[in-house]
């Protein structure tokens, strides 16, 4: 393999598996962590999409953590898995995977190309975005409505940045953008027709988002997982992400407006509003209706809110910790390295079963006098090492009755093999043979 091969293809090879056992551990956690609340929740899968770009870049021998998740969660064989890829067509003991030589040259090619693909549409996304928010209208609020403005910025201490307000027309909803400089903007019309306690509304999650610096938070998202935006069980964990951290900022907006009854009511009038308006895609922008759970958004804002505490919280942490600490040392453990017998060289001798090599002669053994007088039967098991040529060079005797094995021995010695080749070269073979003695009845 080339250095660009042998860097990209391990990483695609352990990312196929690793990112669909993080996410099903952190489902898992995410159902335990939403008796804790939303901001845990959110958590849990922040901390699955980061594991989820990461982990297949770890190499790091964990034997003694991985003998650990094998006590809880079964056993297995101890080591780490090696993938061979070679050319030709002999079979060894090693797992050998054995491929054309331009299918992984091919495999890395169509992955780079994914990566540009995903990489040029996180560019057009933040270009578009951006030509938006240069081609917004900038809007002049009412004294009152800059006042509900001031009133949030106050509450969410973000009052030392200035939010200007500005409106687009191909916006289905309100959205805030920017890094330094914070704009939020509105669909066209917008400030003429929504209520007074809807613009509270409003407000207070937009800012909500700015105090949680979601805009950015969201751009770095995009940039770390460009490596596994192709798996699609990445885009289901940014999904739940994005649906999360709605409910973290409803949760914030509504104590900073009306009441979260009053702010429910607020988000169903303005859903109402806006509902026949068509959503921009591809925007990286965040705003109040960006996530498909508005009606878990609405029974989370009406229910009684109920905190858990002391020892049942504590164990349900305990828990939530110990599944993402077996589940990333079992990605870690049975992690799979990507190796090619070329880069290393041949090695001076294999393993290989005796099924799979192909003998030219084999020699009959001839039965022992002495064992036929005792009635001797059973079967001797020699230790071959095969040479190049495909003569035995080097036998004995592992087990078997001891009239039997000077038979096996001289017989054996006149077997031939057909060369054992690797990487299209001879190499030397050890295997075991078991020759069978059996007597007429």
């Amino acid at each position: 393999m080339t250095a660009l091969e042998s860097l990209l293809f391990p990483y695609l090879l352990n990312s196929l598996w690793q990112v669909p056992l993080v996410f099903i551990a952190a489902w898992i956690v995410a159902r335990l962590a939403r008796q804790l609340g939303s901001r845990m929740e959110h958590r849990v899968w922040v901390g699955a999409l980061v594991l989820q770009a990461i982990l297949p870049l770890c190499h790091v021998h964990l034997n003694g953590l991985w003998r650990l998740a094998l006590a809880i969660f079964g056993s297995a064989p101890g080591g780490q898995t090696r993938v061979f890829i070679a050319a030709g067509s002999a079979a060894t003991t090693a797992a050998v995977l054995r491929l054309p030589s331009w299918i992984l040259p091919s495999i890395v090619l169509m992955y780079v190309c994914c990566l540009l693909y995903f990489a040029g549409r996180l560019a057009w996304s933040l270009r578009r975005t951006s030509e938006m928010r240069r081609h917004s209208t900038r809007v002049t609020l009412t004294s009152e409505q800059e006042q509900r403005l001031d009133r949030c910025s106050r509450f969410f201490r973000i009052s030392d940045h200035a939010v200007q307000v500005a409106s687009a027309p191909t916006l289905s909803g309100p959205v805030t953008v920017g890094i330094r400089q914070w704009t939020l903007l509105l669909p066209s019309g917008f400030l003429n027709k929504v209520q007074d306690s809807d613009l509270d509304a409003v407000f207070a999650h937009e800012c909500a988002h700015l105090r949680r610096r979601d805009f950015v938070k969201n751009l770095f998202y995009g940039f770390i997982t460009l490596p596994v935006a192709w798996h699609p069980l990445l885009w289901f964990t940014r999904l739940r992400l994005a649906e999360t951290r709605e409910l973290v900022c409803d949760a914030m907006a509504a104590d900073a407006a009306s009441g979260r009854e009053n702010y429910a009511h607020s988000l169903l009038r303005l859903a109402s509003m806006l509902s026949n308006r068509m959503a921009a895609e591809n925007l990286h922008a965040i705003g109040i209706f960006d996530a498909n759970v508005f009606e878990r958004r609405i029974m989370n804002l009406t229910r009684k809110p109920f905190e858990i505490r002391g020892v049942r919280r504590l164990v349900i942490v305990a828990v939530c910790g110990a599944i993402a600490a077996v589940t990333c040392a079992s990605a870690l453990a049975f992690r799979m390295d990507v190796d090619t017998p070329a880069q290393k060289g041949n090695p001076k001798q294999v393993n290989v079963k005796a099924d799979y090599l192909k003998t030219i002669h084999k020699q009959a053994p001839v039965y022992p006098v002495e064992a036929k007088k005792q009635r001797v039967q059973g079967s001797v098991v020699l230790s071959v090492i095969i040479g190049k040529d495909g003569a035995p060079i080097d036998l004995k005797v592992q087990d078997g009755p001891e009239v039997l094995r000077q038979s096996a021995l001289d017989a054996v010695r006149q077997w031939r093999w057909q060369p054992y080749l690797l990487n299209g070269e001879p190499i030397e073979v050890k295997t075991t043979i078991t020759v069978v003695y059996t007597l007429a009845p």
